[in-house]
């Protein structure tokens, strides 16, 4: 993109402690949204559910199926708001920049926040931390250690790299992703402002990419929260 992002430098004074401002206001505007959205769906909750809290029921049992096909609901039911939470949020953060995308000057501020390496990055960082956490939670310190010598010690260095490409992986995937629309779409838009018979022309394969950004919004929030339960299940459950 041509646009610039608004970086706050050195912050507190630290040489290497700088913040993207766009993608810091963008991660509170995904995170107020959620939280409206589930307050709403929260409200007068109701037997038989109808209309929005129908639709976040069915998105409940979604994040359901996710867990039981990864691991024993007994052993996986404390995941639940937690793989709730990840496709919610990933998924309202991958549509923010599809949508439209506000720029100031030559200052880009409304994207999606997933768009940023470091915010990806981040959440595949606290979802390893908390796969350690649940796994020397589940299975104490002792025999958690054990299962990176498992079944032979030799295969330690390569489980410890694991670790780390895991959090790499699962990170820039959801990044690569979005980046690259919201980069397409930001080419489609410069088209269609160069000319009139440009912006004419544009019209249809900025639609065209807006539906399939939606789907891959989607699906890539989908393989985000499979990865997280599939690498919990790794060290909590016991037939791993």
């Amino acid at each position: 993109m041509d646009h610039e992002s608004p970086l706050l430098h050195d912050l507190f004074g630290i040489p290497w402690l700088d913040f993207n401002l766009s993608t810091t206001l963008m991660t509170f505007i995904s995170s107020v949204i959620v939280f409206i959205i589930c307050t709403l769906a929260a409200r007068n909750l109701q037997m038989k559910p109808t209309g929005f809290q129908n639709f976040m029921e069915w998105i409940v049992d979604f994040v359901k199926g996710i867990i039981g096909d990864t691991m024993d609901w007994k052993t996986g039911k404390v995941f639940l708001p937690l793989g709730l939470t990840l496709l919610v949020y990933i998924f309202i953060s991958n549509i923010l920049g599809v949508i439209t995308m506000g720029v100031w000057g030559h200052t880009l501020w409304w994207k999606s926040p997933t768009s940023d390496a470091t915010l990806t990055l981040s959440l595949s960082a606290l979802v390893i931390i908390l796969t350690h956490y649940y796994g020397v939670k589940t299975k104490g310190f002792g025999e958690y250690m054990k299962d990176y010598v498992r079944p032979v010690p030799f295969l330690l260095p390569f489980k410890i790299i694991e670790e780390f490409t895991n959090t790499l992986t699962l990170g820039l995937r959801l990044f690569g992703n979005i980046f690259a629309g919201e980069i397409l779409l930001s080419l489609i838009t410069k088209m269609a402002m160069a000319a009139l018979p440009f912006t004419l022309i544009s019209i249809i394969p900025m639609m065209a990419w807006q539906g399939f950004s939606l789907f891959i919004g989607a699906i890539q929030a989908f393989i985000f929260t499979m990865l997280t339960m599939v690498y919990m299940s790794h060290k909590v459950s016991s037939d791993h």
